[in-house]
């Protein structure tokens, strides 16, 4: 049953996955029809045909592989005496057909976030409600009322910008022996201190929570207010004390405050954070984030960052859906710009990129993460990754590469301003190099995807 879960899971990607490229050829068609361009062919998949019809002088086409599909216009890629060529068409007609595949991309991308966030039970704001107990951006500058509006750099319109701005942040060496990261490590070390009570079964899981959240949860305050290390671990050796009282139970005959071990090497997720506090725009410097190791044997120095602090709720109602529909896909959009921006900086290499053998293990992973919760969980994570892949898909084809369709809307824009069209010849040969350009690319990047499948190298999705 599961296998044919897994199966049924995988074959709603792949559909999804056709329907944007349906999606995105049906921008090009329907625009090029309504210019009076002759379309001679609508394909949908490539490779050899499986049906196909023809209705006036159009013929629309099902193909084998479900990888792409295509719409053909009379003198797209050749030469025609055709009055209604592609080519022949006015240049303000031939900019809209460009541009109508990556517009209708877009379009879908919204009505698939529409479909996630209208099945999200509740909304976060970027507002800042309060803190962990044991939290160290409690004392690297943010404070309860804080509305975040940027995080190094990237702007912030919602909780998802939030946590993937945090994420971005350059993951630096601190001064381990600061007082900021004393003072973290002392409400750190109480927290683990209830830990140990719990399993030497000197309380229970009640008593526990108890001594978190309103124990340490109000002494934390004071802690991350300690002007000095002293003053930090003496307010630190009065939670424990009062962890004892609290619970009624006997300190050991051998008892011993832990004490706080400075290490050699801190490292913390650091950026500069604006926040709206007090109706007014403030800019906090520097600001540290909880950084935590995630990796293990010879990947020990991997990190992860974790947010330690509460966020305010945002009642669920038509205007909120629309506007986190309208955020979120804007959001989608600047990752993939911020994705480019990072491989051009080298934060990211061309090893770290999928084809289409990564998008189906990305898909069945997505769907396996939902399935932990419920088939439908599993669907929505389909939607929303399937959201992603055809915003990424619109942006990226219109970058002013040769072959796309920003590579076109290029030459256009070229024709515009010297008045009078690039030599064809120029134009093909131009756009063949540059496709021929991307089949190796594919072909590489499916390559490197089998061998890291091979290799159990693919990162999962958790």
């Amino acid at each position: 049953m599961q296998v044919l879960t897994t199966i049924g899971l995988i074959v709603i990607g792949v559909l999804l996955f056709e329907f944007i490229i349906f999606a995105h050829e049906f921008g090009h068609f329907i625009t090029a029809k309504r210019s009076g361009v002759q379309v001679n062919e609508f394909a949908l998949g490539m490779g050899p045909k499986l049906m196909s019809f023809k209705k006036g002088e159009t013929r629309y086409s099902l193909r084998a592989f479900p990888i792409g599909g295509f719409c053909a216009m009379e003198g797209e890629d050749q030469s025609s005496d055709n009055p209604r060529a592609f080519t022949n068409a006015k240049i303000w007609k031939r900019m809209i057909i460009i541009v109508a595949g990556a517009v209708m991309n877009i379009l879908v991308g919204f009505v698939l976030m529409f479909v996630v966030t209208v099945n999200q039970t509740s909304f976060l704001d970027t507002t800042i409600t309060g803190f962990t107990p044991d939290s160290y951006t409690a004392n690297a500058g943010l404070q309860a009322g804080d509305k975040i509006v940027s995080v190094g750099g990237y702007s912030v319109a919602n909780s998802r910008d939030l946590s993937l701005g945090i994420q971005l942040l350059p993951c630096e060496e601190v001064d381990p022996a600061s007082l900021t990261v004393y003072k973290q490590d002392c409400c750190v070390y109480a927290r683990n201190y209830i830990s140990k009570l719990l399993d030497d079964k000197l309380i229970d899981n009640n008593t526990a929570n108890n001594l978190y959240y309103n124990i340490l949860g109000e002494e934390a305050k004071k802690i991350n207010a300690a002007k000095s290390k002293d003053e930090a671990f003496i307010l630190y050796k009065g939670v424990i004390d009062k962890f004892y009282t609290e619970a009624k139970i006997e300190k050991p005959k051998d008892f011993a405050y832990p004490e706080i071990k400075v290490q050699d090497k801190r490292v913390r997720y650091v950026g500069d954070v604006t926040v709206v506090r007090d109706g007014e725009k403030t800019k906090l410097e520097d600001v540290q984030f909880y950084t935590v190791k995630t990796g293990t044997g010879s990947d020990d120095d991997k990190t992860g960052v974790q947010i330690d602090f509460y966020l305010q709720p945002k009642d669920k109602n038509f205007g909120t859906v629309m506007e986190e529909t309208f955020t979120g896909t804007i959001s989608l959009a600047k990752s993939v710009w911020k994705s480019f921006e990072m491989l051009i900086q080298g934060r990211f290499h061309l090893t770290d990129m999928s084809g289409p053998v990564g998008i189906t293990k990305a898909v069945s992973d997505v769907a396996s993460v939902g399935m932990q919760s419920s088939f439908g969980d599993a669907v929505l994570n389909i939607v929303f990754f399937m959201a992603l892949i055809t915003v990424n898909l619109g942006i990226v084809n219109m970058f002013p590469f040769p072959a796309l369709d920003g590579g076109r809307f290029v030459f256009l824009i070229i024709e515009a301003i010297i008045r009078r069209p690039l030599p064809r010849k120029f134009e093909y040969i131009v756009n063949g190099i540059g496709l021929a350009l991307l089949i190796l690319f594919i072909i590489f990047i499916s390559i490197n995807d089998i061998t890291k499948l091979i290799n159990g190298t693919f990162p999962s999705i958790s």
